[in-house]
């Protein structure tokens, strides 16, 4: 199954800020521009981080730890580098195109768009949950549900109606967003059917350089009892350059 573009960036205030700047306090924001915000903030112009995800099971747990890169929302790279078995996959994406490198049989596969709901990694999240391929400001319709406590902050609720056009599966995406920062802290994902399958809480609130970001990220389904899947975000730069050639199927056989 394919989740929205939400997080991580998850992962550039600029005329945002100008914008609410000029906005009333008593004016609603519309419910595109509260995504935007959060989903910019989140991702900035650049970022680097240092990942460690954790896959828990009833009956046992295993960590991976990563290194991230995105520009825009047009590239991301990740590459693992921990444990041994999986050390050296790289995924890259560039716009719509999603390329996997697998060191072990020295081999570059690009992903068809029908692998993107397909489990990343055996964790809960999926290819496009870290990769990104779907943008949650461009591939869905937004709507405004109200104003709900989460986690003690007053957050924005909306609801995310993929667009017919996108290729997602989810028939609705509900978020919550807090008013103050624009950090989404909580998401819901529900199937065709309308039934909820996904609940993805994020939480642990740090700053890095003048960014307030969320930096554990749960993945709970909610029909497999002990199962989860936690992103934590060990640490994030933002706003350095990166040229578009770091992202290259040449450079995914090259990093280290």
């Amino acid at each position: 199954m394919k989740t929205a573009s939400i997080v991580v960036g998850y992962l550039v205030f600029g005329l945002s800020m100008l914008l609410f700047v000029g906005t009333k306090p008593t004016q609603e924001l519309a419910a595109k521009e509260i995504v935007k915000r959060a989903d910019d903030n989140i991702r900035g112009n650049t970022s680097q981080a240092d990942i460690t995800i954790q896959i828990i099971r009833p009956s046992w747990q295993r960590e991976m730890e990563m290194k991230a890169w995105t520009k825009g929302d047009d590239y991301t790279l990740i590459l693992v580098q921990a444990p041994a078995k999986e050390k050296g996959i790289v995924f890259l994406k560039r716009e719509k195109e999603v390329w996997n490198w697998i060191p072990a049989i020295e081999r570059t596969i690009k992903l068809p768009p029908s692998m993107m709901s397909q489990s990343w990694m055996g964790t809960d999240f999926t290819n496009d949950d870290l990769v990104k391929e779907a943008s949650s400001v461009k591939d869905y319709d937004h709507r405004h549900l109200g104003r709900e406590l989460i986690q003690g902050k007053e957050c924005y609720k909306i609801e995310m109606i993929p667009k017919p056009s996108a290729a997602i599966v989810w028939e609705k995406v509900i978020v919550w967003i807090d008013t103050q920062d624009f950090l989404q802290l909580k998401a819901e994902f529900y199937d065709e059917d309308g039934q909820l399958v996904n609940i993805m809480n994020s939480s642990d609130i740090k700053v890095f350089g003048s960014r307030k970001v969320t930096t554990r990220i749960e993945m709970i389904p909610t029909d497999k009892e002990g199962y989860k899947t936690v992103i934590k975000y060990n640490h994030l730069l933002y706003d350095e350059e990166i040229s578009d050639s770091f992202f290259t199927t040449r450079n995914m056989m090259q990093l280290k």
